[in-house]
C-alpha cells in the first residue's frame, strides 16, 4: 500500500494549485457578487490541459485517470467552488459518452471539445425527479428513425451555456440516455438561476419542445438511462467528493490562520480548547474525507465496482465540507458573518455538495443497500 503520489502527479497537483491561487482565488468574491460565467478563467484552464481530462487521447483529451482528476478538483475548487464547478461541469456530461458512446458520438461530441473551448451539460434533474432518476417524465417518442422529446429539465449546471447535451427522457422502454446538441430547434434556455452559492456557476431550466433527435444520436439501447446514469456517477461522485475536499480545506486553512492569529483575553485563540479541538477534528476528517474519495477513484480507475466507496467518499465530504465552512465562520466570530471575509462565501458554497449529484441521504441508501449485498 502506497499513499504517496506519482512524480507525474505531484507535479499536476502543482499545476492545479498554482492556478487556482493565481488565477481563480483572486477572483472568487468578484465572479460570487457579479454571478458572471467565469468564461476567460475557464480558458486559461483549457489551454493549459486541466479541462476534459477524461476524454481518452484517442479523441484528443488528456486521457488522465480519476485520480488524477481529483487531484485537480480538490486544488481548483479550493480556489473557488464555483468556479471549479463551471470547469469540471463538463466530465460529468462527457461521462456517459465515454462509457457508452460509439465512435461516432466521441468523435462528433468529445473530440470538438479537445479542440477549442466549449461546454456541455448533464440535463437529467426535473422538478419531480432529481436524486430518483427513474422517475424522469421527459417524453421521446419514437417516430421513425427519429425521437421527439418534450419536456422540461431543472437546475442544469452549464445549461446556459453548452453546446451539447445528455438528456435522458422516457421511452416506453423507459429511461434513455440521448446527446441533443443545443442549437436543436425546440430548445429553450431559461434565464440564469440565483443560488445559495456557487454564483460562478451557470444554472438553467431548460425546455424542449418537440426536439427531433436522430436515432444514431441515442446512446445505448431503449430503456439503458438508469444503467448509464448509474455507471456516471461511479466516476463523477468522487470527483464531486474532491471537489468538496477542497471548498473543506479552504476554509478550515482560513480557520486556522485566523486562529493563530486572532487574540481574545490576552491569548491566541487557537490555544482554548474549544477553538484548538474543531481545529484538531476538522484537519482529520479533511484527510479522512480525501483518503475516502482517492479510494473511490482508484477503484474506478481499477475496474472493479466502486458503487459503495464512492457514495462513502462523495457523502463523507460533503458533510466534511459543510462542517468545516460551518465551523469557519463560528472561529471567525462575528467577522465569519460578513461578506467581506471569505468563509462567508464558503459556507454557502459548501451546502451543494450536500444535495447534487445525489443528496448525502441518497448516499446513505445507496451504502445500506451495498451491505446488504454482502459488499
Amino acid at each position: 500500500m502506497d499513499f504517496e503520489l506519482s512524480p507525474e502527479q505531484k507535479a499536476l497537483q502543482t499545476l492545479a494549485r498554482n492556478f487556482a491561487q493565481q488565477e481563480i482565488a483572486p477572483h472568487a468574491a468578484h465572479f460570487d457578487r457579479s454571478g458572471e460565467f467565469p468564461v476567460d478563467i475557464c480558458q486559461k484552464a483549457f489551454d493549459l490541459k486541466l479541462m476534459n481530462n477524461h476524454i481518452s487521447k484517442e479523441y484528443g483529451g488528456m486521457g488522465r485517470s480519476a485520480v488524477d482528476e481529483a487531484i485537480i478538483a480538490e486544488e481548483i475548487s479550493a480556489g473557488c467552488s464555483g468556479i471549479g464547478t463551471a470547469m469540471e461541469a463538463n466530465g460529468l456530461a462527457q461521462a456517459p459518452l465515454i462509457l457508452f458512446g460509439n465512435d461516432y458520438h466521441k468523435r462528433t461530441f468529445l473530440k470538438p471539445m479537445t479542440e477549442k473551448l466549449s461546454f456541455a451539460a448533464y440535463a437529467v434533474t426535473e422538478p419531480e425527479a432529481g436524486s430518483d432518476v427513474a422517475r424522469v417524465k421527459l417524453d421521446a417518442k419514437k417516430v421513425g428513425d427519429k425521437y421527439v422529446l418534450n419536456g422540461v429539465k431543472w437546475w442544469i449546471t452549464n445549461g446556459g451555456v453548452a453546446t451539447w447535451y445528455f438528456v435522458l427522457g422516457k421511452t416506453e422502454k423507459g429511461p434513455t440516455g440521448f446527446v441533443v446538441p443545443a442549437d436543436s430547434p425546440g430548445i429553450t434556455r431559461g434565464a440564469k438561476e440565483w443560488n445559495l452559492g456557487q454564483h460562478a456557476s451557470n444554472t438553467v431550466r431548460v425546455q424542449f419542445e418537440d426536439v427531433v433527435v436522430p436515432e444514431c444520436n441515442r446512446l445505448a439501447e431503449e430503456g439503458d438511462g438508469f444503467k448509464i446514469a448509474m455507471k456516471t456517477f461511479d466516476h463523477t461522485r468522487a470527483l464531486v467528493g474532491a471537489a468538496a475536499v477542497g471548498v473543506a480545506r479552504a476554509a478550515f486553512t482560513h480557520a486556522l490562520n485566523y486562529a493563530k492569529t486572532r487574540k481574545a483575553f490576552d491569548r491566541k485563540i487557537i490555544t482554548y480548547q474549544g477553538i484548538g479541538f474543531k481545529l484538531a477534528d476538522l484537519a482529520t476528517e479533511i484527510d479522512a474525507a480525501r483518503f475516502l474519495v482517492h479510494r473511490a477513484a482508484w477503484l474506478y480507475d481499477q475496474g472493479k465496482n466502486n458503487a459503495k466507496e464512492a457514495s462513502m467518499a462523495k457523502m463523507f465530504a460533503a458533510d466534511t465540507a459543510m462542517k468545516a465552512a460551518t465551523e469557519a465562520v463560528q472561529i471567525f466570530g462575528g467577522y465569519g458573518y460578513t461578506n467581506e471575509m471569505p468563509v462567508e462565501k464558503l459556507m454557502r458554497d459548501a451546502k451543494i455538495y450536500q444535495i447534487y449529484e445525489g443528496t448525502c441521504e441518497i448516499q446513505r441508501s445507496i451504502i445500506v443497500a451495498q451491505l446488504l449485498r454482502g459488499r
